[in-house]
């Protein structure tokens, strides 16, 4: 693996973007341009934070107690789910949501946009533990753009002379004034399966208001979805492509006492999750020789 300096010789953007050794010796992509801030760590192609300079919250949410560790998750930012999402459908010895999110990733291009953007891909480093978990040959990568917008494509490309099925999520987690006055407005009349007390088909009535424990899989849509979030004023916007779910979770009080990770007493009252998938029924097959991509981009509006 490459080290913050040889990074920064390489991929070095003066004034925008620069890398550098966490306390845990894990890498972190950190970027600082004319429209917003953010980070990156390169192990899990985890996106951090995300903050418009038009904005005075973070738009993106991280745990107060997040921690940078090899080989685990991070609480917060935008974890990559991949290439399956929840539990492995038969070997329940394999990561919930996959190995994308804690496995190195390597830069392999970073840029500068006319407008002031800049982009970062990464690929996914496979190795022999991920291989034994999957198989298949292919190829996955993250592009990474931040400004005013925050977009993120994720691109698998199937090498090998078989087809394969992948689940896949970007699990963001948002930042909110409160979970008790944000609402999430543009799946009304989806179907859901709901995975609080079973997983029962149901389908939604008007916006989704939250007062328990939320945990939704939106299947077959590809409809834009807003956080409209009263107590800071703004909405976020959630448009995708290549995505026919989307879940939607929070843990309330009693779940989050448990996890335990969210920033106790009640920082789990200030996030909410609003995840851009392929999941249960949309799961994604991708034929030998070709590529899959998911795209979302987020933009914030004040109110």
């Amino acid at each position: 693996m490459s080290t913050a300096q040889q990074l920064n010789t390489q991929f070095g953007i003066t004034g925008q973007l620069g890398f550098r050794e966490d306390t845990s010796g894990l890498i972190v992509a950190e970027i600082n341009n004319t429209q917003a801030t953010a980070s990156l760590c390169l192990q899990g192609a985890h996106l951090m934070s995300w903050q418009p300079k038009s904005q005075a919250t973070p738009a993106i949410w991280l745990s107060r107690d997040a921690k940078l560790a090899v080989g685990k998750s991070i609480r917060g930012g935008v974890p990559v789910c991949w290439p399956w999402f929840g539990a492995h459908a038969t070997e329940p010895g394999f990561p919930a949501h996959g190995y994308a999110r804690t496995t190195p990733w390597q830069v392999i291009e970073s840029g500068s946009e006319p407008d002031g953007e800049t982009r970062l891909t990464l690929r996914l480093l496979a190795n022999e533990k991920t291989r034994a978990q999957w198989p298949h040959p292919c190829t996955l990568e993250l592009i990474v753009s931040i400004g005013e917008t925050l977009r993120m494509e994720l691109i698998t490309e199937n090498t090998g002379s078989s087809d394969f099925v992948i689940g896949e999520a970007l699990h963001t987690y948002f930042r909110i004034g409160d979970i008790g006055a944000a609402r999430v407005s543009g799946l009304q009349d989806c179907e859901y399966w709901d995975k609080v007390g079973g997983s029962e088909l149901k389908k939604q009535q008007g916006a989704i208001n939250f007062s328990s424990e939320t945990d939704r899989v939106y299947i077959n849509t590809a409809a834009e979805c807003v956080i409209e979030d009263d107590q800071l004023k703004r909405r976020i916007r959630i448009a995708k492509s290549g995505s026919l779910s989307t879940v939607v979770w929070t843990p309330w009080t009693a779940k989050a006492d448990k996890m335990g990770d969210l920033g106790q007493p009640d920082g789990w009252r200030e996030m909410v999750c609003v995840e851009s998938a392929n999941a249960f029924d949309n799961t994604v097959r991708v034929a030998a020789g070709t590529s899959h991509t998911l795209i979302v981009e987020y933009r914030t509006e004040s109110v």
